[in-house]
This record gives structure tokens, C-alpha cells and sequence, in this order.
């Protein structure tokens, strides 16, 4: 099944110019009318119900195959194509034979965020160019190698942060860096999703005999799983995922660092919450309170898996949201979600507001036709360096130990937006009837932007890296090319 990389960059007909001096000429000579052939990697919600039709239904595209190493999802995921467009893709259950096809030009990558990094380099070695979901990658190191890829091979790749193409949030942040409601004093990112347990099962899960356990498990280590679901749970276990910080905390973030124009990891950062009520078989936190400093304000996250108290069915909110980001500014705040993006003066009254829509998956497709990098809304460089924020946040929590109440207060009380949300995470444990004292503690991390790793803490770094199983080992790439 493996595949050296000179017969796979062979077997793919990646031109010597593409390999010696990657350019992007390559998208630049197919006509605007020049079909475009596209492959949807990862069958699961996401792929069937967003990849799929938002890259078939688009003029010129034809999706000529798709790929997962679950047979299942696999034939689910040819039938709704075929279901749109009524014609049949090929199927693959191995991603690298299928970027030998010379017909394909676009991988749309809607993987695990384990599988990210590596099936998306390959493309970039095959001569694809890519459209990845979020979080771009599993470590902080693996996801700078994705960006050299891009580089090194003149590949276009588009991540899936889609706050990037919608209108609304472009204009709401133009307005806000203007000055119209003066300095950024903070800003604070919420997730208030609730989740269900994973279960906890006292013998592994029997894998499906539709599955290809080793493909699926591709670069993590095999391990036997203890939760009820095989798929889409896994985004709640460190071994291969992030939990609800990571898996839609990117999106804020990116927000959050975009309208302070941050490019730099944060001074420092701290977590604190923990993992409560579930006693499942996962270990990322359902409750998560994150500072990171930045040098020009504060951005903070809170994640909410649980409901607003025991036996509740209302819903934690921020300020009327669920899910969103809003700046506090000397002069009033500015609320950005994914339905719209709001301005309020000092008195709560809405002064401005924006309606939303996004372009995420068109726009990678009239970058292949432009072959400009500049067209893209959400590079790849993008998307790893919002990614990294949740990283450092979640190794914070890592590298925690329980701690009690006033030992939680004097950690977070430099901060004090930081301090006040240590409140509100508090009244929310007591409404859930959780012991506040059972929270995890994380240490504050000072950051090394310029290395992207940490300064002082090799505990902390050896988690930048993590490591791989053979032969889906992440390379090392230096950038080659000055794109």
C-alpha cells in the first residue's frame, strides 16, 4: 500500500517546473470554461453534505471521484453525488491511489484533522491544489509543513475558515479597524454547543468490516477505542482530535485575530476547565475557559458542552449569542456570528449591522482558474496560523493539574476580562451542580512566535510535535519557492 515519494511523484506526473520552481501557471492556462476535475476525500457529514454539492454544483467542476476508507460512507457518498448530478465518480478507499488520476486538479479534503496534514501534502506533491477543512492540522509543527508544501509545490490551498469569504464579516471588520468604535479592549470567543457523551464501553468498539482500520487510522498509532461511535467522536479525544476548543474554536479565533490584526502567537496563554458529568471514554474539555494574550488585547474562548444547569433545557448564550465572537471596544462592541455581524454603542443600541453569506469553496475554484494565490480568501498560511491558537490552548490543559477555587482566582486575575469569565465559569459549574474544585488547572505558557513552540518548557514543546506511525509519516518541507 505504501508508496515511495519518487514512484508517487512519478505514478502523479508532477512536472520538473513544479517540482524545481513551483509556479501556479499551471492553473492559470485552462480557460474559464475548461472543465475542472474534483475529488472529495472524507464521506462523512461534512464531505456528503457541504464538499460534495458545493463543488458539484459549480459551473464547469465535475466531481470525477471520491474516497474513504469506510465503505460505507464511501457508497453513501458516490450516491448523493450521483443523487445531484446524475453521474457516477469513481470510488477509491486509499487517497493515494487516487491522486494518480491526472484528471483531477482539486482534492476537497473533508477528513479528520489527523488526516489533514499528510493527505494534503500529497496533493500538493501530486500537483493538486486544495480545498482542506479546519482545524488545518493535529500539531503546530505539522501545520507549517503544510504551508511549505503549498509553497514548495505551487499549490493553491483554501481552508476552511468561511468567516474569510462572507461579505458581511469582511465589511464589519473594515468598519471596526477604521476607528468607528475606537480601541479593541478585548475580545471574547463562545461555543455553546451542547454535546452528548461518548460513551464508555468496557470492551473496544468492534471495528465495521466496511472499515479499513489501518487506512482510517492513517498517521496516529492504532489503538482500541472505548467509545460507542467510531467516526465523528474522535474529534473529542487528544489522540485524534481537539474537542470543541479546537473543532470550532478555530473559526473564532481566526476571527478574533483577524480584526486585531494579529499575526504572531499570543505573549502567553493559560486553560482551565475540564472534562465533567460525561465519565466517557474521551478526555478533551466540555467546559473550557482559554486567555490568550496578545500584545495589542486579551482574546478569550469559553466552551460550553453542557446546558445552562442540571436538568436544564435552555441553552448557555454570550450576550444573546451561541456561537460567535465579540470585540469590546472603547466605544462599544462589535458582534460577529455566523448569520451576521452587529455594531452596539456603549448603551447596547445596534448603531450597524451586516447580514452574512460565504463563498468558501467557490472561491478556491476561480483562484485554480485565476492561478492566484491573492484570490484566495482563507490560505492555507491562514488557516495554520489561526489553528496554532488552539493548539497552545489545549496544551495548556494538557500539561494541567486539578486545582482548587482560590488557586483558579489567583492564576486568572491578572487578566481581569479573563478573571470575569473565570466567574461565569464558576456559576456555571455550581448551576450544573460540578465541584469547582475537580477543574483543571493549566499552566500560563509564554509562546516563541518566531520558532512556533515555547520558551522554557520542553514538556510543552514535545506536544508542538507529537509523532506518526509508518508509513503515513509527515515530512519535514522547506519552502523552495518564493510564492
Amino acid at each position: 500500500m505504501s508508496l515511495s515519494r519518487r514512484r508517487f511523484l512519478q505514478g502523479s506526473a508532477v512536472t520538473t517546473a513544479a517540482l524545481g520552481m513551483p509556479l501556479l501557471a499551471s492553473s492559470r492556462v485552462r480557460a474559464a470554461n475548461d472543465e475542472i476535475g474534483v475529488a472529495i476525500l472524507g464521506l462523512g457529514g461534512r464531505g456528503r453534505s457541504a464538499h460534495i454539492p458545493r463543488m458539484g454544483s459549480q459551473p464547469g467542476v465535475r466531481i470525477v471521484a471520491v474516497c474513504d476508507p469506510d465503505g460505507k460512507a464511501l457508497d453513501q457518498g458516490a450516491a448523493v453525488v450521483a443523487k445531484l448530478f446524475h453521474y457516477q465518480p469513481e470510488k477509491y478507499s486509499d487517497v493515494r491511489k487516487l491522486l494518480e488520476r491526472k484528471d483531477i486538479q482539486v482534492l476537497s479534503n473533508a477528513t479528520q484533522n489527523y488526516w489533514h496534514v499528510l493527505s494534503t501534502i500529497w496533493a500538493c506533491q501530486a500537483g493538486k491544489h486544495v480545498y482542506c477543512e479546519k482545524p488545518v492540522s493535529h500539531y503546530i509543527w505539522e501545520g507549517r509543513q503544510m504551508v511549505n508544501a503549498a509553497r514548495k509545490y505551487g499549490r493553491l490551498v483554501q481552508t476552511g475558515t468561511q468567516q474569510r469569504s462572507r461579505p458581511a464579516t469582511r465589511e464589519a471588520i473594515a468598519w471596526l479597524q477604521a476607528g468607528n468604535l475606537g480601541r479593541v479592549r478585548y475580545v471574547t470567543c463562545f461555543a455553546n454547543k451542547p454535546r452528548k457523551s461518548v460513551g464508555k464501553r468496557s470492551t473496544p468498539l468492534p471495528i465495521p468490516a466496511s472499515v479499513d482500520f489501518d487506512l482510517w487510522c492513517g498517521p496516529v498509532q492504532k489503538r482500541p477505542i472505548y467509545r460507542d461511535r467510531l467516526q465523528y467522536d474522535c474529534s473529542f479525544d487528544f489522540h485524534t482530535g481537539g474537542g470543541e476548543y479546537c473543532n470550532q474554536g478555530v473559526h473564532e479565533l481566526d476571527v478574533a485575530r483577524w480584526l486585531l490584526g494579529e499575526k504572531d502567537l499570543p505573549r502567553r496563554v493559560m486553560s482551565l476547565g475540564g472534562r465533567f458529568t460525561f465519565n466517557d471514554a474521551a478526555d478533551a474539555p466540555n467546559t473550557q475557559i482559554v486567555c490568550l494574550e496578545f500584545a495589542s488585547a486579551p482574546v478569550l474562548y469559553e466552551v460550553h458542552n453542557l446546558m445552562a444547569g442540571s436538568g436544564s433545557k435552555l441553552v448557555p448564550d454570550f450576550r444573546g449569542h451561541r456561537v460567535g465572537v465579540v470585540a469590546d471596544c472603547e466605544g462599544g462592541s462589535l458582534a460577529i456570528t455566523q448569520e451576521y455581524a452587529r455594531a452596539l454603542d456603549p448603551k447596547g443600541q445596534v448603531i450597524k449591522s451586516w447580514k452574512s453569506d460565504e463563498t468558501n469553496f467557490q472561491t478556491l475554484i476561480n483562484a485554480v482558474r485565476s492561478g492566484r494565490r491573492e484570490d484566495l480568501t482563507s490560505e492555507i498560511l491562514e488557516g495554520h496560523l489561526s489553528t496554532r491558537l488552539c493548539h497552545v490552548g489545549n496544551i495548556s490543559h494538557r500539561l494541567g493539574t486539578v486545582a482548587g477555587v482560590a488557586e483558579q482566582r489567583r492564576a486568572v486575575q491578572e487578566v481581569p476580562a479573563y478573571a470575569e469569565m473565570h466567574e461565569r465559569f464558576l456559576q456555571h459549574l455550581a448551576a450544573n451542580r460540578i465541584d469547582p474544585g475537580t477543574a483543571t488547572l493549566g499552566p500560563w505558557l509564554e509562546c516563541d512566535s518566531e520558532h512556533e513552540c515555547f520558551h522554557g518548557n520542553a514538556a510543552a514543546n514535545k506536544l508542538v510535535r507529537g509523532s506518526y506511525r509508518e508509513p503515513f509519516v509527515v515530512p519535514e518541507i522547506s519552502p523552495t519557492s518564493p510564492h
